[in-house]
């Protein structure tokens, strides 16, 4: 039976870090952290400011740049500012309850997610109530983690959906002979040609592959082990989502912090996907 959910205590909440649980596959599960809106802020749990032309609105890098968003500008700029301090709430809960990796954090892109989760007939790549594992085309990821903080902020009682999938070793067991091989050569030009941000690794291959495989198997998303997963409003959850299965099913009005984590900052490397899959292989990764 699986049981992904580890909803953090208040002796937990008080001090100790959670990392353990993480690295083996949990979603940690925060119920009452405090993240109020002010009066002008709760319009946007009231309709979407975004623009429809991607599935979110987000800031990224330095400047927190916002993209993808509508309204006018007293209200994106506040928006804007929202997710800035969504971005430190998320810091901040990363710092106090895993401090292992204090200062070896990396802050990538916040999100604003208005829109009910997308439930049309999309090609079974862009499908994301399909169970998989994240991974990035055009952004390899290499020696990092991929670790993401989100809170439902549905006004309406509105609870987030996911299934959960069986761990990781067991849905490699079942893919990672089928995958295609590796190529040091086509990384390399694919990087050249800027197709990618980076020379795409053994590991970023792989996860590219994994993540396929999984969409596109309809058996296995539908008698595969999983579990279905409720959050409700006011709720935080933190995983590793490159190494726990998922898929959203429903909600909307949703906020997202994507951080980027060295396997060496670890409380235990071995747990990473890329030691997995190296295991499972064998051999390093290329």
């Amino acid at each position: 039976m699986i049981s992904p959910i580890h909803t953090v205590t208040q002796a937990e909440a008080r001090g100790g870090s959670l990392a353990a649980a993480l690295e083996d596959g949990a979603v940690l599960l925060f119920p009452d952290l405090d993240f109020p809106f002010s009066d002008f802020e709760s319009r946007f749990v009231e309709r979407p400011f975004a623009d429809g032309k991607a599935k979110n609105v987000n800031i990224r890098g330095t400047q927190a740049e916002l993209r993808g968003a509508a309204g006018t500008p007293e209200e994106q700029e506040a928006l804007r500012q929202l997710l800035i301090r969504y971005r430190s709430f998320a810091e901040g809960l990363i710092a106090r309850h895993l401090p292992e990796y204090a200062g070896r954090i990396s802050l990538a892109g916040t999100s604003y997610r208005p829109f009910e989760v997308d439930q049309r007939k999309l090609s079974w790549r862009r499908d994301d109530t399909r169970l998989h594992v994240d991974a990035f085309p055009s952004n390899p990821i290499g020696e990092k983690r991929i670790l993401r903080v989100f809170r439902n902020i549905n006004p309406s009682g509105q609870p987030r959906r996911w299934r959960v999938g069986e761990d990781f070793g067991s849905m490699a067991d079942r893919f990672l002979p089928k995958l295609p091989g590796y190529s040091p050569l086509s990384a390399r030009l694919l990087a050249a040609l800027r197709i990618t941000k980076a020379r795409r690794s053994e590991y970023d291959h792989l996860m590219l592959h994994l993540h396929d495989a999984l969409k596109q198997d309809e058996g296995y998303q539908a008698s595969a082990p999983q579990a279905d997963v409720e959050f409700l409003p006011g709720q935080t959850w933190v995983t590793f989502s490159d190494l726990v299965m998922h898929g959203a099913m429903g909600g909307r009005y949703m906020l997202e912090q994507t951080a980027y984590l060295p396997v060496a900052a670890q409380a235990d490397p071995e747990k990473s996907p890329q030691r997995i899959l190296a295991r499972k292989l064998g051999r390093p990764l290329q």
